[in-house]
């Protein structure tokens, strides 16, 4: 179901979202660090591109908990390590393995990796607010969770989407597009990065879904964005000599 409603939803956007870019001035981009500066955001409004979330009391909500439990019971100690070392690296460099390279070290690459990552974050912030879904871990405090203990910090109603698997869709289909030849390895990344989150117990697989969409589309309309046309050819080249 979230395959068509992705590829409906980049269907649907393509189009305006040219027209936009076009008319508009990345100079002009607000330096609110939770504005969008290049995404329309009439064409990512929440309601537009994902479905919402089941309610807590339907039997499918009690499913994905069940889920949850089991993936986490019958994880490796491993796996549960990676899933923590994940949840406390939200960057771009998350792909450094994948790639063989430090980003880092890739100013370009790495500017257009910090846009693409700021603007899909701001889509699954808004969407966070929008359909305002209770966390696992704060649902059923029986769910083991990766970081010890349910963060007080984060609110207990932001768990769809996924910020993090946000970032690794986003980031990593901006990448494969880059880098072609390495396509395979760096979408298998950020698939594992996502699943973190369930092992870690903090999403549930809907997020993650949910993510995937936000994402892709994020990073398809951005790599199709005029004003970043040059980012994007400066990214593409940095990368090919590394």
């Amino acid at each position: 179901m979230m395959k068509t409603i992705l590829s409906a939803a980049l269907m649907a956007a393509a189009m305006p979202m040219m027209a936009v870019a076009q008319t508009a001035s990345a100079q002009s981009a607000p330096a609110n660090p939770k504005a969008l500066h290049y995404l329309d955001a009439t064409l990512v409004q929440p309601v537009l591109i994902l479905p919402a979330p089941v309610a807590r009391d339907m039997p499918t909500n009690a499913r994905e908990l069940a889920m949850l439990h089991q993936l986490i019971a019958t994880a490796s100690p491993q796996r549960l390590k990676q899933a923590y070392q994940d949840a406390i690296h939200e960057d771009p460099a998350i792909f450094n393995d994948a790639l063989g390279i430090d980003l880092k070290k890739l100013p370009a690459t790495w500017e257009l990796l910090e846009i693409v990552n700021h603007e899909s974050s701001v889509v699954a912030s808004i969407a966070k607010d929008q359909f305002h879904r209770m966390r696992p871990y704060s649902a059923d405090a029986s769910l083991p969770f990766c970081e010890g203990k349910a963060d007080p910090a984060k609110p207990a109603y932001r768990s769809y989407p996924s910020g993090h698997s946000t970032l690794g869709y986003s980031v990593g289909v901006t990448l494969a597009r880059l880098v072609p030849a390495k396509a395979g390895k760096i979408m298998d990344r950020a698939q594992d990065y996502a699943m973190s989150r369930e092992y870690c117990g903090a999403h549930y697989a809907s997020d993650v879904q949910a993510s995937q969409v936000i994402g892709t589309l994020a990073a398809t309309l951005l790599l199709n964005d005029p004003r970043l046309a040059d980012k994007v050819a400066a990214a593409r080249a940095e990368l090919s000599r590394s």
